[in-house]
């Protein structure tokens, strides 16, 4: 993979919560305008990688890391980072769906306000266009000044995806986006992640194989603490190169 094609690069990255040791020796390219998948059992790092990726981790106490992991090449650990700026670049959408107890559209407009944009036009362009990419503007367009907590799961998912691209991220981080929706929700989550690819660099942690298969172009597969093997989705799922890849994709454990 050539430089420009790398959005991420970890390299022999570890990472520790207190004394335990989380992520070991991770090295990994990840592809720019693509849709990564991190696969593996629960408690095997992969939720753990991600939060690494827009300093989420700062705010667990003990927390620290050791080896390189860089976002267009700058690092994710200096110590110089602006870490707000970062998470404007990098944005997060987590298991749980979590809208602000405000409107539709403050909820979308958030993370403009905070940037110190409060151009009335801009907003209203921004939001709109947002909530079309997250396709949700046909469902709320007459709602938009209601509290978005009466919206439905997995439009609150929806909102949330569109709350992460109003800031136009290089990066958005999709941490189990369906684990808490219904099979219809789900469907119309994995329709947006196929929306976005393309535009946006997605990395997406997911229990659901299928999903994982469904969704994305290159799948890496996690297993206590290690990031055992990556490759193209297709590849990876026929012809695992690891015995630990292939007992995993065959229910052997996890």
């Amino acid at each position: 993979m050539q430089q420009d094609d790398c959005v991420i690069e970890a390299a022999d990255f570890n990472f520790f919560y207190g004394p335990k040791q989380a992520l070991h020796g991770v090295s990994a390219k990840l592809p720019r305008n693509r849709v990564t998948a991190c696969i593996g059992p629960s408690g095997c790092g992969k939720s753990t990688f991600l939060r690494c990726l827009n300093r989420m981790n700062d705010l667990v106490d003990g927390a620290r890391c050791e080896g390189s992991l860089f976002l267009d090449g700058e690092d994710l650990n200096a110590r110089d980072l602006d870490v707000i700026a970062l998470r404007r670049r990098v944005g997060m959408v987590f298991q749980k769906p979590n809208p602000f107890p405000k409107t539709v559209y403050e909820n979308v407009a958030y993370g403009l306000r905070i940037a110190g944009e409060n151009r009335r036009r801009v907003l209203d362009e921004i939001c709109e266009r947002s909530l079309r990419r997250a396709a949700l503007w046909d469902e709320v367009k007459d709602r938009l000044h209601e509290s978005a907590l009466g919206l439905s799961g997995g439009q609150h998912q929806r909102l949330c995806i569109a709350r992460a691209v109003a800031v136009d991220p290089e990066v958005i981080l999709m941490d189990e986006p369906c684990s808490a929706l219904d099979p219809r929700s789900t469907m119309k989550i994995e329709d947006l992640i196929g929306e976005l690819r393309g535009d946006y660099s997605i990395i997406i942690v997911t229990h659901n194989m299928q999903q994982a298969a469904r969704v994305s172009d290159l799948t890496a597969f996690f297993y206590e603490g290690e990031l055992v093997e990556t490759g193209a989705t297709k590849a990876l799922f026929t012809t695992p190169a690891r015995k630990e890849t292939s007992d995993y994709l065959t229910g052997r454990f996890g």
